[in-house]
């Protein structure tokens, strides 16, 4: 048996079926981890989902921002965008169903040996272990039991920090955007949400993942940064996104291994 983590779908489907051929998936004794953002960019989201749902309990997938963004265009808050190519899932006869299954997905997820951890961006720095699970776990019940309410007060950059909250709302808001969002922060920990580049281009900004060398006990598994092409400096924190949607590659990490895999992603032009 062999887990393997898989970074950012973005609607890549046809690279994932090439990506579980060269591992040589076997779907009766492998389990399947997803970074998130299983849709959006790509043209097979509505497959993506699919998918992922019919594996059942071989697979864990945590939320993304644009798994989180389609939650709330379902739910009327947010607005589709023409980009994220989401018609064909909007249109899709099982569409409730899809919705019902990603509002049931965790924002973290720990294994049952409590070793390995995934999430889609990162864990703010002012948390501990500790309050990233509590915090998370407020969030995702909430989505769980009245998502209409949490998606109304998602969108938004503050507060980016933890001293700043005074709501319950806030509270949801940053658990959100620490967890699918984040890249860097500032150096006394408070999120910046707006840069998205490669860190050997910023001089203030310092990387989320830095503020936890010596405090993460779990292996740690993480996507959303495309810029970074899986590279993480920190030994037990692990970059799974590496830019399928953008013509790069789909990756796999094998956690008993320690070994990756790579297949060549998603190019615009084969669907047009």
């Amino acid at each position: 048996m062999a887990t393997y983590v898989i970074g950012d779908l973005q609607g890549c489907y046809d690279a994932l079926q090439r990506l579980l051929q060269h591992i040589n998936y076997q779907p009766q004794q492998d389990k399947l981890w997803f970074c998130g953002d299983l849709v959006a960019r790509g043209p097979q989201s509505l497959e993506c989902l699919q998918f992922v749902k019919s594996l059942g309990s071989s697979a864990v997938t945590v939320l993304g921002n644009h798994d989180l963004h389609l939650i709330a265009c379902y739910y009327g808050v947010g607005e589709v965008k023409a980009q994220d190519l989401l018609q064909p899932v909007f249109a899709s006869p099982e569409l409730d169903d899809l919705i019902h299954w990603l509002c049931q997905q965790p924002l973290l997820h720990i294994s049952e040996d409590q070793r390995y951890m995934l999430v889609h961006a990162g864990l703010s720095p002012q948390w501990s272990v500790k309050q990233a699970i509590e915090m998370t776990q407020e969030v995702q019940h909430q989505l769980r039991t009245a998502p209409l309410l949490l998606l109304q007060h998602m969108y938004g950059n503050k507060p980016n920090s933890l001293a700043d909250i005074t709501t319950e709302q806030e509270r949801w808001r940053f658990t959100i955007n620490s967890c699918t969002r984040m890249r860097f922060c500032r150096p006394n920990g408070s999120l910046q949400l707006k840069e998205k580049g490669h860190p050997r281009n910023q001089l203030k900004l310092i990387p989320w993942y830095e503020f936890w060398r010596s405090k993460l006990q779990p292996e740690l598994f993480f996507g959303h940064w495309a810029s970074l092409n899986g590279y993480s400096p920190v030994t037990n924190i692990h970059a799974l996104d590496t830019g399928c949607v953008w013509g790069n590659t789909l990756t796999a990490y094998c956690i008993e291994t320690q070994q990756r895999y790579s297949v060549v992603g998603f190019k615009p032009t084969q669907y047009n």
